[in-house]
């Protein structure tokens, strides 16, 4: 309760709380508001916002551009949390044998690590999804393989700084397996960064998956803003409603994000949490 009074507290954290609520609401009532297929004509080709029964327009082919980012908003929202989960198990599984064991164990998955993260992340998604095939999975997948090195490195480097505790060594000394010693003292203790950094993945996992789109990498039967803009590129002087409000839709998603994580970093922090600023 203290965390959430705490968070209450945290101005911009809020604004992206509510900012995200209201994008997550309109995911779940996608069905309800815009119950046709976001992929059906339903009206004349470039319609203007606000005529022929269209709140944001249409697009070259007469689609609701509305139904479009309502529906999209389901697609990016899952790509988004689905890849951070799986690129948050992978990272913290990596981290915590390497921050535990320590020695050639962390010298192996560190360099495993490091390889990866040489590669630039957007290039060797595109390798990916291009390869396998643009399908909703194999996109996930791809953000999954780009996302989980930070992640461990963190998580790596909260090991190292638990591990010589007393409460750790104690409960080592207690004949604890190394898995119950993880479980029970270790991660606990180091969840708040691997959350927030988590919270920020999601920001950059519904990037990726909006650039992959928009070059015609994302799945071609899912609806999502990143194929609404880049669909619109072509036509962008004579309706600039086509990519303007997906754009807008990307925009507001990330930055609602990123100051939820941000208030997030700045509630769990304990030397925050301390100095009494949240």
């Amino acid at each position: 309760m203290d965390t959430i009074r705490a968070f209450s507290r945290h101005p911009s954290g809020m604004i992206g709380f509510a900012i995200l609520l209201v994008v997550l609401v309109l995911a779940v009532l996608a069905p309800v508001l815009y119950p046709e297929d976001p992929w059906e004509m339903v009206g004349r080709p470039f319609a203007p916002p606000m005529t022929d029964g269209f709140l944001l327009g249409s697009d070259t082919l007469g689609r609701d551009v509305a139904a479009g980012i309502i529906h999209g908003t389901r697609v990016s929202l899952t790509i988004g949390v689905t890849s951070t989960l799986a690129a948050v198990l992978i990272g913290v599984l990596i981290g915590a044998m390497a921050g535990y064991w320590g020695g050639r164990v962390d010298d192996f998955l560190m360099r495993v690590t490091e390889l990866f993260q040489t590669i630039p992340g957007f290039i060797l998604a595109i390798l990916l999804v291009a390869t396998l095939g643009p399908s909703l999975v194999n996109v996930i997948v791809a953000i999954s393989v780009v996302s989980w090195p930070p992640l461990a490195r963190l998580t790596r480097a909260e090991f190292l700084r638990l591990r010589g505790r007393e409460f750790v060594q104690a409960a080592a000394c207690q004949g604890e397996t190394p898995l119950q010693v993880v479980l029970r003292h270790i991660l606990p203790n180091a969840i708040s960064p691997i959350i927030v950094t988590g919270s920020l993945t999601i920001a950059s996992a519904i990037l990726i998956e909006s650039a992959l789109s928009f070059m015609g990498l994302g799945d071609p039967n899912a609806m999502s803003w990143g194929f609404m803009v880049g669909a619109a590129r072509t036509v962008i002087r004579q309706a600039w409603w086509m990519s303007v409000f997906p754009g807008i839709a990307i925009l507001l998603t990330v930055l609602a994000i990123n100051l939820l994580g941000e208030g997030l970093n700045d509630t769990l922090n304990p030397r925050n949490a301390r100095s009494g600023r949240h």
